[in-house]
């Protein structure tokens, strides 16, 4: 008997991939993709790397493809458009050995700056998707998507969400397939993507597609199962396990390829039930398709384009439950908030002093825009931060940008900062960039990148040197400073603001969840000394709270000993203590 295991959908990627015998595994982490990478290293037959970004990722993957191995790349859904770029090249150009994107959508946003459908990025790329709905089909589901790979010549997208990523579920193990290397061809017309060689490949993606609009129709995975034919429903991913829990006696078309999509059939059930819902979250991409076939369906009308669905929502909309479900007691708000000893909290506590404004970026530091630090005034995504105070100088003049900086942590400037800051110093920029520097990818878990010096799979490799890379490419003023010595940090950013040149301050000190000694010393008020001037409590330390007659105190739990509050305190009023 085969064995079980329960598994995130995460961890059932991973395995599938080791049991469709991957080779090589690229991917850049983010939430909520980042547990597939950290499952597949644990896999000694594939290499598997974090990549600086998603488009290298998908360029890394690529390449082993075309070399004849099967590989893959895993990103979020937002990475998919910093991929966009080798992505609808690689459709044009195929698969040696099968190539597989794992793309993870966020309905909701749970971590994420936007709820973009990644569907509709693989239907511009005409690239397939699948679209498992369960822990034992994301395993199942990403072999087959090797297989389909390679027969039909092509990249073929993955795409999960949030919800099956971080889901657990029964997952029956396999063997690994033991495959041989396929032989390389050089093939300059199918691997040259020069525009005399990318026409006649197009022809070839759309009869892929024409192939695989045909061939699908037999596929397993999609499957229709007929009930009662008074209400029929196509649907795809999780949202059919919502639909199968609110619906249990209707005629359901699951989906399992949902691009492209396998017209016959979805045709043939819709012309045997008497009302017809597509219920899928997010973008309308099926329900627009079938529609312009001349079916007639029920979706956006009735159900959202934004955030997760549910069963709640189903039994609804379309059966129109008025649900009197008794609310819980509302929680007390807790707003995210840095964690006790952050070194970004120092960082913009002077920022917030000296009433500076903060162009921000994708990281745990992007919550320097809510109370009480209140200094991120923009994010837009990886990278920019420093490309938009740029276009603030260009736009306003030096004087305007003499209250702005931009902020941007190690891990992000390595993704797609070095490129904003060389477009900085080549168009002759002046304006201060501060990098935070917390020596790891914090927000998506603490994964290592290549200013670190360890890679995914532990080794010590060359730890990239920010401070010289940013005097390499011409930035004419650099500084390194740790944010704990808040006079230091303060005079720093005074001097650099004020200079009519281009600067990087690098903000640099670990994260504190880096750490896991316990502290040597903590830090306790001495009430005798204490002023309730409130200095302590601006820069909203977790750890500091008012007590009785608005006496500020120290959860010794909490502290981990960074110092900040000692720094900012005028009174003497605060000490440190041993362990």
């Amino acid at each position: 008997m085969a064995e079980k295991k329960v598994m995130l959908g995460n961890e059932a990627i991973a395995r599938g991939a080791w049991e469709a015998g991957v080779k090589v595994s690229s991917a850049y982490p983010g939430t909520p993709s980042t547990e597939i990478s950290e499952n597949i290293v644990k896999y000694k037959e594939i290499y598997a790397e974090w990549a600086p970004n998603e488009k290298v990722a998908m360029e890394v993957a690529c390449g082993a493809s075309i070399s004849g191995v099967r590989a893959m790349a895993s990103m979020k859904h937002v990475g998919v458009n910093v991929a966009a770029d080798p992505l609808y090249s690689i459709s044009y150009i195929g698969a040696g050995g099968g190539l597989v994107i794992v793309a993870a959508d966020d309905p909701g946003l749970y971590s994420s700056q936007n709820e973009q459908d990644s569907r509709a990025v693989a239907r511009a790329a005409k690239v397939p998707v699948l679209e498992p709905s369960d822990s034992s089909e994301a395993k199942e589901f990403t072999k087959f998507a090797f297989e389909l790979s390679e027969k039909y010549d092509t990249p073929v997208m993955i795409r999960t969400t949030t919800r099956l990523a971080h889901s657990q579920g029964l997952v029956e193990l396999g063997e690994r397939q033991d495959l041989p290397d396929r032989p390389y061809e050089k093939n300059i017309s199918k691997n040259v993507m020069m525009p005399g060689n990318a026409k006649g490949r197009h022809l070839h993606v759309e009869a892929r597609e024409k192939k695989l609009i045909e061939d699908s129709c037999g596929f397993d995975i999609n499957k229709a199962v007929y009930n009662d034919k008074m209400i029929g429903v196509i649907t795809s991913g999780i949202p059919y396990q919502y639909v199968k829990e609110v619906l249990p006696d209707a005629s359901v078309l699951k989906l399992g390829l949902v691009n492209p999509l396998p017209r016959k059939l979805i045709e043939e059930f819709a012309s045997k039930v008497e009302t017809l819902y597509i219920v899928e979250e997010l973008d309308p991409i099926i329900e627009e398709q079938v529609k312009s076939w001349g079916i007639k369906a029920i979706g956006k009308e009735i159900f959202t384009v934004q955030g997760e669905y549910s069963a709640n929502m189903l039994r609804k909309a379309i059966l129109k439950q008025n649900l009197d479900i008794e609310e819980p007691a509302a929680a007390p708000g807790r707003p995210p908030i840095l964690c006790p000893g952050c070194p970004h909290r120092a960082t913009f506590h002077v920022l917030s002093k000296l009433k500076l404004h903060a162009a921000g970026d994708i990281g745990c530091y992007t919550l320097g825009a809510v109370a009480p630090l209140n200094v991120v005034e923009t994010t837009i995504c990886m990278g920019s931060s420093i490309s938009s105070l740029h276009g603030m100088e260009k736009a306003r003049g030096r004087e305007y940008v003499k209250d702005w900086v931009a902020v941007i942590g190690d891990s992000t400037f390595m993704h797609t900062g070095i490129n904003s800051l060389v477009n900085m110093v080549y168009n002759q920029a002046t304006g201060t960039v501060i990098i935070v520097d917390n020596s790891t990818t914090g927000m998506t878990g603490h994964q290592d990148h290549a200013a670190t010096g360890k890679t995914l799979k532990g080794d010590h490799t060359y730890a990239i040197n920010i401070p010289e890379l940013c005097k390499s490419i011409g930035v004419p003023n650099v500084c390194v400073v740790n944010p704990f010595d808040i006079k230091e940090l303060e005079k720093t950013i005074k001097t650099e603001v004020a200079k009519d040149e281009l600067s990087v301050i690098i903000s640099k000190a670990p994260c504190a969840l880096l750490d896991k000694t316990p502290a040597k010393f903590k830090y306790k008020i001495d009430t005798d000394k204490c002023k309730k001037c409130g200095l302590c409590l601006k820069p909203g330390c977790p750890c500091i709270t008012k007590g009785e007659n608005d006496t500020p105190g120290i959860n010794p739990d909490m502290c981990n000993g960074c110092g900040l509050c000692a720094g900012i305190c005028n009174n003497d009023a605060i000490k440190k203590v041993e362990v």
